[in-house]
């Protein structure tokens, strides 16, 4: 997908016509026309205004999404993750790839309801 077609996604995503969009960057509507048609690049000044509207500019440039498109749980939770030690991070990853439940005593509880239903 171009530079064009994502610029032209995130401006509907977020839920602005071509004017309004071409007006967060004091740009013209045929400017804004250019750049989701791929005929011109839009500069680091308009990309830097509409990033200020919410716009993922790391995606409509490069196709990967920046951690503006996760909820507000799953940045704190990799924020945290990043902060923590190197063993609480592999602790976590066993934790998820396991599918444990380690927050209050939830996981036994879990195993021995599962062993119950195993023996019945």
């Amino acid at each position: 997908m171009s530079i064009g077609r994502r610029l032209k996604e995130e401006r509907e995503r977020l839920g602005f016509t071509q004017p309004a969009f071409a007006g967060l960057a004091e740009t013209t509507k045929k400017s804004q026309i250019d750049y989701e048609k791929d005929a011109t690049q839009p500069k680091a000044g308009y990309l830097a205004a509409i990033a200020e509207a919410g716009a993922d500019v790391q995606y409509i440039v490069t196709g990967v999404h920046t951690n503006r498109a996760l909820s507000g749980d799953e940045q704190e939770l990799l924020a945290l993750f990043r902060a923590a030690t190197a063993e609480v991070q592999a602790t976590i990853m066993a934790g998820l790839k396991g599918g444990v439940c380690l927050s209050s005593g939830a996981g036994r509880q879990n195993q021995r309801g599962d062993d119950d239903q195993r023996s019945a």
